[in-house]
């Protein structure tokens, strides 16, 4: 049996709370199966093309982007891997457009799609759902439940090594950028136009929002944190929070100096059209405003130019040296 996975939208989200990035979760966890794993190739200008074909005009980026994989693994495999994210182990939802994906792949290919509805706020567990994936497969219950156990163990030493690497980069002399998006923006050099390696390129140290580690003990800060609603999307709560974390180490109340491990500048990337980034902005942008952080908030789609983001990240990392 392989198993076909888009490395787009749902390659990057996973359904475990705070895990880690790039698809790691779901590849590990067929494999422990026994199952054959294929990808799509790195996003590139063909597979956009692809993509935005298939779409109406109001879908937003990333899902054209996913449109674009999809297509390619039309005819390489036995399945496509396309879960119904819902809601994680926190309880909080995932974007409307997970939610739909399943269908929308259905009608977009003639492949068979594998598919689960991974709903934790109602199974209560994530176990439950990856049971029943598995079964679909025609494995037996104690196999699949070894590959759960191997594969969260799997994510939580990835999760460390992540954290690891945060520390490492907060404490770098050169100036630091928080990069804030999902994960399927920062991590796709292509979608985000090689936006790492400019700023590295720039003399400064890119740390990436879903890095800071949560609930830390508390460091020297003088900023109270804005206040924000609720939100019961994942990615809302998640942001608001580690950008409440970041912030403590943004300011030394001696002097008003900057704390030598303090980041200089927030980067905010967004998918064209999509909407519940045009809500949370808002409350990102207030946030490092009242830290007095530089900000700049970009909108990235098809059309985006490679030399005007690197113009535009000149001129942003030249408001911070």
């Amino acid at each position: 049996m392989k198993i076909g996975i888009p490395r787009a939208l749902i390659y990057w989200k996973e359904p475990i709370s705070n895990g880690s990035h790039g698809g790691y979760f779901w590849k590990t966890f067929f494999e422990n199966l026994g199952v054959e794993v294929i990808f799509s190739p790195q996003t590139n200008k063909e597979i956009i093309e692809k993509g935005v074909k298939i779409a109406d005009p109001e879908t937003c980026f990333a899902t054209k982007v996913f449109f674009g994989h999809l297509s390619w693994l039309e005819g390489k495999c036995d399945l496509i891997f396309v879960p119904r994210l819902k809601t994680n182990e926190e309880k909080l939802e995932f974007c409307p457009r997970l939610f739909g994906l399943p269908d929308l792949a259905k009608i977009l290919v003639k492949t068979k799609i594998l598919t689960e509805t991974f709903d934790i706020k109602k199974d209560g567990s994530l176990e439950k759902s990856l049971l029943r994936l598995g079964k679909k497969m025609g494995f037996g219950k104690n196999k699949i439940k070894k590959a759960i156990e191997s594969t969260i163990s799997n994510e939580r030493e990835l999760k460390k090594e992540q954290i690891d690497n945060f520390w490492q980069k907060i404490r770098a002399k050169k100036p630091k950028i928080l990069l804030i998006s999902h994960p399927y923006n920062l991590y796709d050099d292509f979608v985000n136009v090689r936006m790492e390696k400019k700023l590295k390129d720039l003399g400064t140290e890119v740390i990436f929002i879903d890095e800071v580690p949560k609930n830390q003990q508390p460091v020297i800060s003088n900023q109270q944190p804005v206040s924000w609603p609720e939100f019961h999307w994942e990615f809302g709560k998640e942001i608001m929070e580690k950008i409440e974390e970041i912030l403590k180490y943004k300011t030394c109340p001696v002097r008003n100096r900057r704390a030598s491990n303090g980041v200089d500048g927030a980067i905010e990337i967004s998918s064209f059209l999509c909407g519940f980034d045009a809500v949370l902005k808002e409350f990102v942008e207030k946030s490092f405003k009242r830290a007095k952080i530089p900000f700049l908030y970009l909108i990235i789609d098809e059309h985006t130019a490679d030399a005007g983001v690197q113009t535009r990240l000149e001129a942003f990392v030249d408001t911070i040296k």
